[in-house]
């Protein structure tokens, strides 16, 4: 994800020289080199555990769709809510040096327990309450075993299952709700998975929010350099993503699920190497900040280790929360959500709503105005990124099972492997786009910001209704070709570049500056929000599995269509609304662009 605006100043130009421009790269600060590779590898490691991560869940501990998707949510929630503790602790006490040294190491030790993931779960059936035992072939279809009898699972349209003989005749036929599958998984290697999920959330933490902060860092105030050293910086995302999606799943597939975590956990181990030997090139960046009597850094690693359990409990009430009953509304939903759900819930909606009236009360009127727009963009951010974010989930399932995964010359991706389509892309439109925003801007035509936040959702929806137009076209295996996911991905592509690039920058022109900073973590909670609600949606594109593989390819098909065509309408009408108050939104902005 491209976000050159991050961190960029709003002061005008300087021709300061920066006190790093002992040597350039680039016309920038040589440091800059350095710290683009570290987050090129960090992202290396991070994107390409991402692309495994819900396959993993599905394929080798056997989880169903629902707990899958769910616990995915939470993951990447914790991914962006971490980031703010992290942040915090690092202005306050670590310096931004030592927490990204820290972050990274956490991290690797994160991916490279992801490496033991212990034997594969075996699944097995439950028919009318009995037991019995599931085993699955190499064309992945499975069979029911039932005394010596060997009988494939064929789930039906009506939610019905058939056993079929060998035959081809039904031996016996199931009832809808009278079959279940799941499978036989190690409480321990469990258990280890969700430990890794922890360290990666809470390393990112520490790693994340910092090293910007350095790249900030290697600028005087006004350098007018700034928002291009960032532009560059940030351009190491998509490519350390690019290679890793590639990659990552390859080794997955070609050698085994550890292979995949293990270069992952390189790309993190370089990342820190890099940081670590950086010697004299960044000494004086980053440090711990002055005025400290006692070092603090001991305590606060001691504090973040003892944080791993924390997560791993969060992790398991996620997978074991009971879902409200049904007719309790609302509030029983509200009420059955997991632990981190209600946190997430409860403290935006607090914040959405009391913020603006703190602004009412102790700022003037066009400050509130100000800040009443910001909020509502950060309500429509919310939505953009449920929708965007399934890209992990529910389009990784999709690609598994419904998706043709041949390209030309009769080679074959992975599942996870079609990830990578938005990294190239947005390496290869970020240039276009930003060089069509300035020609706009320069003929007064360039969109506001709320226009441009509601073309970016109105294209999430179009990449979505793309694909399900695909659907018509899947052959009798049921599966749509490659290059329909490929083109929802260039859509989401070109919508994303309207909306990531402007979102931080907009709350630091929109927001009072005393609390500029909670404006700022409210943005990243909403990201969080937004991952956690990814996972929810998610769950109703869930379809029924055994041993991780559907028992319907069809079921599948039309139950990805109709979820995703409901994402698709929802999404453009979200937009429309957007488009009809975007006047109001642009009035309360007072000038801001």
């Amino acid at each position: 994800m491209v976000n050159p605006d991050a961190d960029a100043t709003t002061e005008p130009g300087s021709s300061h020289i920066s006190r790093s421009d002992g040597d350039t790269w680039f016309g920038h600060p040589r440091q800059l080199a350095r710290l683009f590779s570290t987050e090129a590898m960090e992202r290396f490691g991070y994107y390409g555990m991402r692309a495994l991560l819900t396959l993993y869940l599905t394929q080798h501990f056997l989880f169903s769709d629902q707990t899958t998707n769910g616990l995915y949510g939470g993951f990447t929630a914790l991914v962006y809510l971490t980031p703010l503790v992290g942040g915090l602790l690092a202005d306050r006490y670590l310096g931004s040096k030592k927490s990204v040294k820290f972050g990274a190491i956490l991290m690797s030790l994160g991916y490279l327990v992801l490496c033991f993931g212990g034997p594969t779960a075996k699944p097995y059936a439950l028919v009318d309450g009995a037991r019995y035992e599931v085993v699955i072939d190499e064309a992945k279809q499975q069979y029911v075993i039932d005394g010596a009898q060997k009988l494939a699972i064929k789930g039906q349209e009506d939610g019905s299952v058939h056993l079929v003989a060998p035959d081809g005749s039904v031996a016996r036929s199931i009832a809808k709700g009278s079959f279940a599958s799941d499978a036989d998984r190690s409480n321990f290697y469990t258990g280890l998975m969700l430990v890794a999920l922890a360290m990666v959330t809470i390393g990112n933490g520490f790693f994340k929010p910092n090293i910007s902060t350095i790249v900030g860092t290697l600028y005087e105030q006004g350098d007018r350099r700034r928002d291009a050293g960032f532009t560059i910086f940030y351009m190491g995302i998509n490519l350390g993503s690019l290679f890793s999606q590639i990659l990552c799943p390859f080794l997955a597939v070609a050698l085994g699920w550890w292979a995949g975590f293990g270069l992952a956990a390189i790309g993190m181990m370089i990342s820190w190497a890099l940081i670590q030997f950086a010697g004299e090139k960044l000494a004086g960046y980053g440090d711990p900040p002055p005025g400290q009597t006692k070092d603090r850094s001991l305590l606060i690693y001691i504090g973040a280790l003892a944080a791993i359990p924390v997560g791993w409990f969060l992790f398991m009430n996620l997978m074991t929360s009971e879902p409200a009953a049904a007719g309790s509304g609302i509030a029983g939903y509200l009420l059955a959500l997991p632990i981190m759900g209600k946190v997430l819930f409860f403290t935006f909606l607090l914040s959405v709503i009391g913020i603006p009236i703190w602004a009412y009360k102790v700022g003037n009127k066009v400050e509130f105005q100000m800040m009443v727009a910001a909020i509502v963009l950060i309500v429509f951010n919310v939505t953009f990124w449920t929708l965007f974010e399934q890209a992990g989930s529910s389009l990784t399932l999709f690609a598994d099972r419904n998706t043709d995964l041949t390209i030309i010359g009769g080679w074959q991706m992975t599942a996870g492997q079609t990830q990578f389509f938005n990294a190239f892309f947005i390496v290869v439109l970020a240039p276009l786009t930003s060089i069509m925003w300035n020609a706009l801007g320069r003929r007064g035509l360039e969109p506001s910001i709320p226009i441009k936040f509601a073309i970016a959702l109105a294209g999430v929806g179009l990449g979505f209704l793309a694909l399900v137009w695909g659907t018509a076209y899947a052959g009798p295996d049921f599966k749509v070709a490659v290059w329909w996911l490929a083109l929802l991905y260039l859509i989401h592509s070109m919508a994303e570049l309207c909306i990531s690039p402007v979102g931080l920058s907009m709350i630091t022109k929109l927001s009072i500056v005393r609390v500029v900073g909670l404006m700022m973590g409210l943005w990243f909670l909403s990201i969080s929000c937004a991952q956690y609600v990814a996972g929810v949606v998610a769950q109703f594109a869930s379809v029924e599995t055994v041993g991780g593989q559907v028992t319907n390819l069809k079921v599948s098909l039309d139950t990805y269509a109709a979820v995703f065509q409901t994402i698709g309408l929802v999404s453009i009408g979200i937009a429309v609304v957007l488009l009809v108050v975007s006047p109001l939104i642009k009035k309360f902005m007072h000038g801001v662009q």
